[in-house]
């Protein structure tokens, strides 16, 4: 039975995406603080706002909290106020402190978590996408890490390591211009400039993207694009049915290597990159067979460098919320990386 003590410590963790909403809970005391049994997840579509979602979960687990961070897709205001991308919720930490009957509510940008996770992940949770080893976390008085992924949209973070301590850059970066390196992405672009006007790398790489790649290179081949969702592109690239459908998701693992690449040279990621996001588990074998690799490294006069860039593919289920947890450690006041 959990003390007094053990309750008050307790923090209330949620992801907030664009379709789903995750919740958990956190021990900050404990060397894996995100219990494994409190993780629920929930439609946003099928609730009414994150208050009464909240309501749900803590009714449904039976757990008490004092505090929560919350892990929300859209940019921070003051760190007080969200308005989530791609979901109808407007989210106030001073409103939901005080209509959950909470000390405090920390909002922080969703891939600001999935960069502080990066300090919790174990080698179980990774794949090496390409020739160089994997980094250790805190190996080095400075380290410097990139963090992106696509799942409704496409997030941006980075994780800098100084003397021991983790801090998170809260970016927006998935919403910067694609940049077009190849006559085929030429084409694309011209294709979804037409349709769209300005084109981000968002409109590309997240599941919507991959859609919109079909549909492009459909346009280019003089065929008529079918109505399909992204299921449906990964399942038939898979089963190799249909020469299009692999051909997006080839292009796809490509263009992502390109811009992967383009963040180490942005933010100086020279350690690594971390690959998340709820597609990069259906598109990993892609990710693997050279595509990404060959245009992560295509940066000119920096491929000798960008050779020894390490990728790796997150393959947590939770990364969002283990992110938040490592954020309920930093809070508690607790070292979150192992001092040697």
């Amino acid at each position: 039975m959990m003390s007094d003590a053990g309750a008050a410590a307790l923090t209330l963790l949620v992801d907030l995406g664009g379709t789903n909403v995750r919740f958990g809970v956190a021990d900050p005391v404990l060397e894996a603080p995100l219990l494994p049994d409190s993780v629920r997840r929930y439609r946003v579509a099928e609730h009414e706002s994150l208050v009464a979602t909240a309501r749900h979960y803590l009714e449904d687990t039976g757990l008490k909290v004092k505090r929560a961070v919350v892990a929300a897709a859209g940019r921070i205001d003051d760190g007080e106020t969200v308005k989530v991308t791609n979901n109808p919720w407007a989210i106030s930490a001073r409103q939901t402190a005080s209509e959950l009957g909470l000390e405090a509510v920390h909002l922080v940008n969703d891939f600001a978590a999935q960069s502080m996770a990066v300090a919790l992940l174990q080698r179980a949770d990774l794949v090496q996408v390409g020739a160089p080893p994997l980094p250790t976390i805190g190996a080095d008085e400075e380290q410097t890490f990139a963090v992106v992924g696509p799942g409704t949209g496409l997030g941006v973070g980075g994780l800098l390591v100084r003397q021991g301590h983790c801090s998170v850059l809260q970016t927006e970066g998935g919403h910067a211009g694609f940049a077009a390196h190849t006559h085929e992405d030429i084409a694309i672009l011209d294709y979804l400039n037409q349709r769209f006007g300005r084109v981000s790398n968002e409109r590309l790489i997240c599941g919507q993207g991959l859609v919109n790649l079909y549909d492009a290179l459909c346009n280019i081949a003089g065929t008529t694009a079918e109505p399909l969702l992204p299921e449906d592109i990964t399942a038939r690239a898979k089963d190799a049915s249909d020469p299009l459908c692999v051909r997006t998701v080839e292009t796809f693992a490509g263009i992502f290597g390109s811009v992967a690449g383009d963040l180490v040279l942005t933010l100086g990621a020279w350690d690594g990159v971390y690959l998340t996001g709820g597609l990069i588990p259906i598109l990993l074998p892609w990710l693997e067979r050279g595509h990404f690799r060959e245009r992560f490294e295509a940066k000119g006069r920096f491929r000798d460098i960008m050779q020894k860039v390490p990728t790796q593919a997150i393959m947590n289920p939770e990364p969002g919320l283990l992110g938040a947890a490592a954020l309920a450690v930093v809070e508690s006041g607790r070292p979150l990386l192992r001092q040697p």
